[in-house]
Order: structure tokens, then C-alpha cells, then sequence
């Protein structure tokens, strides 16, 4: 497995450290005053879910792993697990729904998305950066309100409050981007 330098680490690079696999969540680049720059780094342990911040200068070395990625369609939930379906061999992995987080809602039925793989063991999964949903309630459009680059708030058929433009009515099918949470465009 290469090895990095503790600056070049970015957020979604999986590192080994401390005897276990870590998602670099976010990445700070500090540079203080007095004494060397360093990256200050919140880790997401991809067995556990646990949080770590660990401080990495640049002179520390750290081993990044490269997971597979295999596209795999979502069959169903079963008691906070999510099963999916690998198409070309048919093979069914298990994950736990909280590897999704605050994007669950916008998992849908028969929707591919891509799986990591180490060494065989299932890790994480992303679902795809944009997802049409339809809007189930929000306020009437107002007419000559168009011009102003306002928002109003809409509620999606999942459940989720995005905001939208004025010129989105009730029924209309938008897509939302599953990264930010918010609206991308009319469907």
C-alpha cells in the first residue's frame, strides 16, 4: 500500500492507522505562528462508525488504502440493515443503515449505487450525487415573485425539507443534490 505524506491527505481518502480503516471526514490545513504546519484531520472508522481528530505534520507518513468499488442495486432495508445486490454474480451484502447517515431518505428502490470493498468486507457505500425527488408540499407560486433570488421551503416525498426557487409548484419533480442536500434543478 503507498504511503502519503501526513499534508496530502484529503477528505474521502481511506487511511490505516492505529490498527484499524479511517474515512478522512474533513481537513483542516493549519499553519500556526510558531512551529511547523500540520493538517489537522477528523477520521470516521469504517468498521465502528467512531470519530477520531488526530494531528498529522507533514513529515508523518501514513498508509492509504485503495477499496474496490463495485456498482450494486439496493433490494431492501431489514432491521437497520440495507441489502444489496451485486448485478453480474447476484451475491447479497449487508450494511448498516447508519453508513448513509442523513442521506438515507434519498435511497430508493431498485437504485444503484456504489459499494467499497476491502478485501471482500463490505465498508461504505455512496449513494449518486443527484437523485430525482418529488415535492409533496410548499407554497403557491406567486406570481411576479420570480425575479428575486429568494428560496421558499419545500418537503420532498422522503421526508426531507429542501429549500426551492418560487417557481416550483406542489407535484413537480426536482433533483436534489444527494451531497449538499439541496435543490440542483427541475427534473
Amino acid at each position: 500500500m503507498p504511503k502519503i505524506n501526513g499534508n496530502e491527505i484529503r477528505p474521502g481518502n481511506v487511511l490505516e492507522h492505529n490498527d484499524g480503516l479511517w474515512a478522512a471526514v474533513k481537513v483542516d490545513h493549519v499553519k500556526p505562528g510558531k512551529g511547523g504546519a500540520f493538517a489537522q484531520v477528523e477520521l470516521r472508522n469504517l468498521r465502528n462508525g467512531s470519530k477520531l481528530n488526530e494531528r498529522f505534520r507533514s513529515a508523518d507518513k501514513v498508509e492509504r488504502v485503495r477499496l474496490e468499488q463495485k456498482d450494486m442495486q439496493f433490494l431492501y432495508e431489514d432491521s437497520g440493515q440495507l441489502i444489496f445486490m451485486d448485478t453480474e454474480t447476484y451475491d447479497q451484502v449487508q450494511l448498516a443503515a447508519e453508513i448513509l447517515g442523513d442521506r438515507r431518505p434519498f435511497l430508493q428502490d431498485g437504485m444503484t449505487i456504489v459499494v467499497e470493498f476491502y478485501d471482500a468486507e463490505a465498508l461504505n457505500a455512496t449513494l449518486p450525487q443527484k437523485v430525482t425527488c418529488q415535492v409533496v408540499e410548499t407554497e403557491p407560486v406567486v406570481k411576479g415573485q420570480t425575479a428575486a433570488n429568494s428560496f421558499k421551503p419545500a418537503v420532498l416525498d422522503n421526508g426531507v425539507r429542501v429549500s426551492v426557487p418560487p417557481f416550483v409548484a406542489q407535484d413537480e419533480m426536482i433533483v436534489v443534490n444527494t451531497e449538499t442536500m439541496e435543490y440542483s434543478e427541475r427534473a
